[in-house]
């Protein structure tokens, strides 16, 4: 069964087909995140390492060329109903705390929120979705969105290989490793975020409580 599902995924990648593919799943993934486009990126990269089928260069300028794309999709989106998309969202959601979040974080940093979350599945739209709705200027996002298209493609793809490369006799082990490290990275750095918050604000709170002991 193994070896069956490995043979069709084999012939397919070795095809032009999967550049249109993985240009279409990038782009999509760019304004609507069902499925996570770095998991057809790692899968291909391990792939390239297995045997040079899809060309390693060649996934990550088609991969990039589509986060592009769909990061400025949804950068319109926002910018037509941004406001209103918002106001549908359930009150304290974790999908209205990322845009919040999102959008205090763009105030601070401008731009490099963009590169940030473009590693963040779901992230990288509400990140977009509201650069667009705040009006941030195209041509700023754009240069930001460019770096974080390249950089994001460079990242997965190169996971990908280091999978396919140390199980090149066996493509779907390398699969496994390549996404079981983009997860622990992405985990990680979840709980990097989220420990720093919690000292944040601890620190908040022992500020305020010195300032009413004044």
């Amino acid at each position: 069964m193994d070896n069956a599902i490995l043979q069709a995924i084999e012939g397919f990648v070795a095809t032009p087909w999967v550049y249109l593919a993985l240009f279409a799943v990038a782009k999509l993934d760019g304004f609507f995140p069902v499925v996570p486009s770095e998991t057809l990126v790692v899968t291909l990269g391990v792939f390239a390492a297995a045997d040079g089928n899809p060309n390693l260069f060649l996934i990550i300028l088609v991969a990039a060329l589509g986060a592009f794309t769909g990061d400025h999709i949804s950068y319109y989106i926002g910018r037509k109903s941004g406001t209103r998309i918002y106001s549908r969202l359930k009150p304290g959601s974790r999908t209205q705390k990322a845009y919040d979040r999102v959008g205090e974080t763009l105030e601070k940093r401008g731009g490099v929120v963009l590169i940030i979350a473009r590693y963040i599945p779901g992230g990288r739209t509400a990140a977009t979705l509201t650069t667009g709705a705040t009006k941030y200027p195209l041509r700023y996002f754009s240069r930001y969105d460019a770096i974080a298209a390249i950089s994001w493609a460079v990242y997965s793809a190169g996971i990908g290989f280091l999978g396919g490369a140390a199980f090149e006799e066996n493509p779907l082990l390398g699969v496994g490793l390549g996404l079981g490290l983009a997860l622990t990275i992405a985990v990680l750095h979840e709980g990097i975020r989220m420990l720093r918050e919690r000292v944040k604000r601890r620190s908040a709170g022992r500020a305020a409580q010195q300032k009413e002991a004044q």
